[in-house]
């Protein structure tokens, strides 16, 4: 926030400096350019020798500027959805379920992992650091268990009244957005983005997160190829004791 008012106070001084400068009246013009006394920020004159237009000044008022920077500083205030997100900090214990073709009706590839969930700046955001094993094809093409280490970063932003969320993973170099809205008749936040996970391959996601209580989550994850939207991963959350 600190950064914010820094950066609007100096969006006031150089607001100041050029309306000061356009109600100056010049005394020797730049060659070729043509400066008129109306309060307007001077233009220089056509190349080809037309007269210069001037561009009208509207610089915000100090009153203006100072309800930008209360506005700002209320959006950027936790609220509510802050304190949901902060429900969630602590260690989990998390079993996850994955159907790569999408076919649940087939038996799943299951894997285990521990969760380190905590907020950072004064409640405004929250961390979490993932830890896991996944089953992985080798070089000789079979199956055996790899390390996995993910991380991700929530929010909700005051200003798109969205819930925003970052992902990065030990499997890939990039990093996933999304965003989504939280109902609270059913306690769930239902997400959307997109992964590029090969170039030109582009998949949209949805993801639906459910909190039945404080001790439990369960997050349930879809991709869309193009062929419609299959369910390809849910994870269960139990806070650990």
């Amino acid at each position: 926030m600190k950064l914010s008012l820094i950066a609007i106070a100096v969006l006031a001084a150089a607001s100041l400096a050029v309306s000061t400068f356009g109600q100056q009246t010049p005394t020797s013009p730049a060659a070729g350019g043509k400066m008129v006394n109306t309060g307007q920020v001077p233009v220089p004159a056509n190349p080809a020798g037309g007269a210069g237009a001037t561009a009208p000044s509207a610089q915000p008022s100090a009153a203006d500027m100072q309800k930008m920077m209360q506005q700002m500083m209320e959006l950027g205030k936790p609220g509510e959805n802050h304190k949901m997100l902060a429900d969630t900090a602590g260690t989990w214990n998390y079993t996850v379920k994955m159907w790569m073709d999408g076919d649940t009706s087939a038996k799943p590839q299951e894997s285990k992992g521990t969760a380190t969930r905590k907020m950072i700046m004064n409640g405004r955001f929250l961390v979490g650091d993932y830890t896991g094993m996944m089953k992985m094809p080798g070089p000789d093409g079979k199956m055996k268990d790899v390390t996995f280490k993910g991380m991700g970063l929530e929010a909700y932003d005051n200003v798109k009244k969205k819930f925003v969320a970052t992902w990065m993973d030990s499997m890939g170099t990039g990093i996933m957005t999304m965003e989504g809205d939280y109902d609270p008749a059913t306690k769930s936040l239902t997400s959307t983005g997109e992964e590029e996970m090969m170039p030109g391959m582009k998949t949209q996601i949805r993801s639906v997160t459910k909190f039945p209580d404080k001790s439990h989550m369960t997050l349930e994850w879809y991709e869309n190829h193009g062929g419609g939207e299959k369910k390809t991963m849910e994870i269960n959350y139990t806070r650990a004791k």
